[in-house]
């Protein structure tokens, strides 16, 4: 369905604010700017920046949704014959390859993983972040296999499905953040997901098949 005008301009008004703080936020570090300076920067009323993000840590980290389902979509996504792990390997391999900046791999990552570090709500909000990937995760296994509430395989599984991807995206932060060029962080991240997948074990490499019986 088409955009209608007014979806359009809450859209443009809500990145507008975004890219606002973001460089207020770069600029000064998150802790030293408050919401109403984000507000008078974006020529709106503080009531306008909360109507769109209800906390200030949403200003900074607005793609967090992005996130949080990204390994439940490359789980449904795996193609037949296709593991669970495979998939998530598979989707990890593409993006580290491909340098892509969807991961982090891009000039001037370093100066909002340096926003981050500085600020404890921001590594707060991160990993609460990557508790809901870890929840999501698992329904979405629970779902694709059918295990009953009871079974703990599913919960089981997401962590270690879950520590491949955490793992990389905090690597190529920590390499980022020391001055690392995307195209040979690219290259260090891949030799270690080799090295990710010879930890794994064959039952998790087996698990959740799409197309077996």
């Amino acid at each position: 369905m088409a955009e209608g005008l007014r979806e359009r301009k809450k859209r443009q008004t809500r990145q507008y604010i975004s890219d606002v703080a973001t460089g207020l936020f770069v600029e000064r570090g998150f802790d030293a700017v408050t919401v109403a300076e984000v507000a008078e920067a974006a020529n709106v009323s503080v009531n306008t920046v909360y109507n769109y993000f209800p906390a200030k840590e949403d200003l900074f980290l607005d793609r967090s949704k992005g996130v949080t389902d990204r390994l439940s979509r490359w789980v449904r996504g795996r193609r037949d014959g296709e593991s669970a792990a495979e998939a998530v390997l598979r989707e990890l391999r593409e993006e580290v390859e491909s340098v892509s900046p969807r991961i982090g791999l891009m000039d001037g990552y370093a100066r909002f993983m340096r926003v981050i570090h500085d600020s404890p709500a921001l590594r707060s909000r991160m990993w609460a972040i990557g508790q809901e990937v870890l929840l999501d995760l698992e329904r979405t296994l629970r779902e694709e296999t059918g295990a009953p509430a009871d079974d703990t395989m599913p919960a089981l599984m997401a962590g270690q499905i879950n520590w491949l991807h955490g793992t990389v995206v905090a690597t190529i932060g920590q390499r980022m953040l020391a001055g690392g060029k995307p195209a040979e962080v690219s290259r260090e991240v891949l030799l270690m997901l080799d090295e990710m997948e010879g930890l794994l074990s064959e039952k998790v490499l087996n698990y959740a098949v799409r197309g077996a019986a």
